[in-house]
């Protein structure tokens, strides 16, 4: 089978291209083994390179690991396709149809040639009106069941990133801390409670409390306005580049890292924080 498309239609291309790797007489082994819950691992791993590429700045990377994440999304719609579920054409269609019933301050009527009216909304209005019309839109998802504010925020996602959506909406409806202060203390009544919880020596509980601890911190970093996942990604790459240069220092006294003492592991830690305190 020939790839027949017009030039410059590369979507469609890409599309042409993942039915044949999923061909069940010449396509590729590996993908033919694959469903939806083998695939998810790897769109996770694809979303982060894609956010490492944004935070490094490297807009060549960014290109690739774009492109890397839209074949996931490709892959999904060929699996849909097979089973009869949907495809991605019906993809683009659901959220088509999505984007333009939630900005009716963009789209008024919801179709595309509604473009073009004034609107002088605000951008906190217009998280508001989302945040309305995402809440009607789970009320009509789930019109026979309890409705509640937290549904479908997706339990498969790191842990401090839903912690971060929990807070958000549950802060939709009033359950939050009005300043900073008072979040701050809770962090701080926390960690007295995993001190209390480690003299118990209670795995279990200092778990728990390590726990309670952790999500504190996330609420803290949301009234700090602070992204918590994008904070500790940046302490990584400072610990990394850090230890890096403590590797490198080792190397020239013709020394293995393993060799080193505790004190002297310290003295090169230091010694790197001031070189790169200089920069």
């Amino acid at each position: 089978m020939a790839i027949n498309n017009p030039p410059g239609n590369a979507m469609q291309t890409l599309l042409q291209l993942m039915s044949m790797l999923r061909d069940p007489q010449h396509g590729c082994p590996w993908d033919l083994k694959q469903s939806f819950a083998s695939i998810a691992p790897h769109t996770l791993e694809e979303v982060y390179e894609v956010v490492d590429a944004i935070e490094t700045n490297d807009m060549q990377q960014l290109k690739e690991e774009l492109g890397d994440l839209l074949f996931q999304v490709v892959f999904y719609a060929q699996l849909g396709k097979e089973q009869h579920l949907f495809d991605f054409e019906t993809i683009a269609q659901t959220i088509t149809t999505k984007l333009l019933q939630r900005h009716p301050h963009v789209f008024p009527s919801a179709t595309l040639e509604s473009f073009g009216q004034v609107s002088d909304i605000s951008s906190e209005q217009v998280v508001n009106n989302w945040e309305q019309i995402k809440t009607q839109e789970r009320k009509q998802k789930k019109a026979a069941q309890l409705v509640s504010v937290l549904d479908d925020v997706p339990a498969a996602l790191p842990s401090m990133l839903r912690a971060t959506k929990l807070q958000k909406r549950v802060s939709n409806v009033g359950f939050d801390w009005q300043s900073v202060h008072p979040v701050y203390a809770k962090v701080k009544e926390e960690l007295s409670e995993l001190e209390v919880a480690m003299e118990t020596g209670n795995n279990l509980h200092v778990e728990e409390e390590f726990g309670d601890l952790l999500f504190s911190m996330v609420n803290l970093s949301r009234h700090l306005h602070l992204d918590s996942e994008a904070s500790l990604r940046k302490a990584n790459r400072k610990f990394e580049a850090r230890f890096r240069l403590v590797e490198r220092m080792v190397v020239e006294t013709k020394r293995a890292i393993t060799d080193l003492s505790a004190a002297e592991m310290d003295m090169y830690w230091e010694r790197a924080k001031n070189i790169e305190s200089k920069k």
